[in-house]
């Protein structure tokens, strides 16, 4: 009868105490695990919501829509349509002419302010508007002589204004604006002489002075990317693959290979800003590179990204399956046909990714590039391969750090557009890495 009660206590239809401790252990893991996932998400979610937030709008710019008259007795006195005696005139000719065209259009239309003067209306309008007129004057002479349409940018107070930066009691205390120059903005809206646009120039445009943020973009920085990023792709993939190999299916193990090993790993934990100390001691000091240049950039990334592809390389060997080596060399190929032909193409999902990640790791990485001089004000393009890669050129992410070290607050709505454009690289390359693993990926 004992034996039998005891036998009903230990039933398996019946959950002790032991079990029901252990079941709210996993419950309580469970909760843990769930907390954890949601409070990422909520971190992400808030950074995505705040760069979003304040950085949407540097896509839009507000711009001013004007019939110019391209007076030829002011552009062109020579009347021969020669670009180089035209290059003569300078911004401040345009700028008149811009002047002109928009306190004659504001007269015709009835809206000229009484009493503002004609150079405060001429504030609406952005300095760099002479500057893109006179660019399209000298690109197409034939243009001097007619009246053209022509969209300025509007003044980065102005800009300020339409999107809530900007308000009539903070324009009373500004010196580059008044309440006066908003109101007048306001009724060129109402008549559809102001309007926001996309602003295609914060993507291709080249970066501006601290003056004109309204006509800051990322054009040069982009580009500059680009060209270090086909730098690093170039040296870091054949020398980390090959390293890869060699240490993985040819070298002796031994304590020598052990050093490498050792020495590789450690290198991939180092901070990114030695790198660029050593870019610049070794590249700029003693090989004599240019600064700012890409050809330094790229090989200051490549030697930081090359530990991640060894890493990574050397992971997609070891996780071929050994049959399949033994089976190759069962049948007489050698130790090279055996790796190259075999081994290497079903490693290939695992190195595109690594080699991916690591790029878009570098891509990412300002430190080393502020170190070899990457944060100079650079206006001017980099010219094509291979002549570009010496050219002076900014980065996305030194780009993002000049936006935020600037005093208007307009150059804070381009630093967080150009983090948004970071991230599309970011995300795009990710998408890459994925989807290159899907498309090699062999199951066993």
């Amino acid at each position: 009868m004992t034996a039998e009660a005891t036998n009903m206590r230990s039933s398996l239809y019946k959950t002790d105490a032991r079990t029901k401790r252990r079941n709210a252990a996993e419950a309580r893991f469970r909760v843990y695990g769930m907390m954890a996932v949601g409070f990422g998400v909520l971190a992400l979610v808030v950074l995505l919501s705040t760069v979003l937030g304040s950085g949407l709008s540097a896509f839009r710019q507000t711009f001013v829509t004007l019939n110019v008259p391209l007076d030829a007795q002011v552009l062109d006195k020579q009347g021969n349509r020669n670009p180089a005696e035209m290059a003569k005139v300078t911004t401040i000719g345009y700028g008149n002419l811009l002047q002109a065209a928009l306190v004659a259009e504001l007269t015709e239309k009835g809206m000229h302010p009484e009493g503002m003067k004609a150079k405060d209306i001429g504030g609406l309008i952005s300095k760099e508007a002479p500057a893109q007129l006179r660019n399209m004057v000298l690109a197409n002479p034939d243009l001097i002589g007619q009246t053209v349409t022509f969209d300025a940018y509007a003044n980065g107070r102005i800009d300020g204004y339409f999107k809530g930066r900007v308000t009539m009691e903070s324009a009373a205390l500004d010196s580059n604006v008044s309440p006066e120059q908003l109101q007048l903005a306001d009724a060129m809206r109402a008549k559809d002489m102001m309007a926001m646009k996309f602003n295609w120039g914060f993507i291709f445009g080249p970066d501006a002075s601290e003056l004109r943020p309204e006509a800051a973009g990322l054009g040069v920085a982009i580009l500059g990317s680009a060209y270090m990023m086909l730098i690093v792709l170039v040296l870091s993939l054949p020398l980390g693959v090959a390293a890869s190999i060699y240490l993985e299916e040819f070298a002796p193990k031994n304590r020598f290979t052990d050093l490498i090993e050792v020495n590789i790993s450690n290198l991939a934990a180092v901070p990114s800003i030695v790198f660029g100390i050593l870019g610049l001691a070794v590249f700029i000091n003693f090989a004599g590179l240019p600064q700012s240049s890409p050809i330094v950039g790229g090989l200051v990334l490549t030697l930081m990204t090359l530990p991640t592809i060894i890493i990574a390389t050397r992971a997609a060997l070891k996780a071929v399956p050994p049959s399949i080596k033994d089976a190759a060399l069962g049948i007489g190929a050698s130790k090279m046909q055996t790796v190259f032909h075999h081994v290497l193409p079903l490693a290939m999902p695992g190195i595109l990714t690594g080699t991916i990640i690591g790029l878009a790791q570098a891509l990412g990485e300002t430190a080393p590039l502020l170190l070899i001089g990457m944060v100079a004000f650079v206006r001017d393009y980099p010219a094509a391969p291979p002549e570009g890669f010496m050219d002076p050129a900014a980065a996305l992410p030194v780009q993002v750090y000049n936006f935020t070290q600037r005093a208007d607050p307009a150059f804070i709505e381009r630093a967080s557009g150009a983090i948004i454009v970071l991230m599309v690289f970011l995300l795009v390359m990710n998408l890459m890495a994925i989807i290159l693993r899907r498309r090699f990926e062999r199951r066993w």
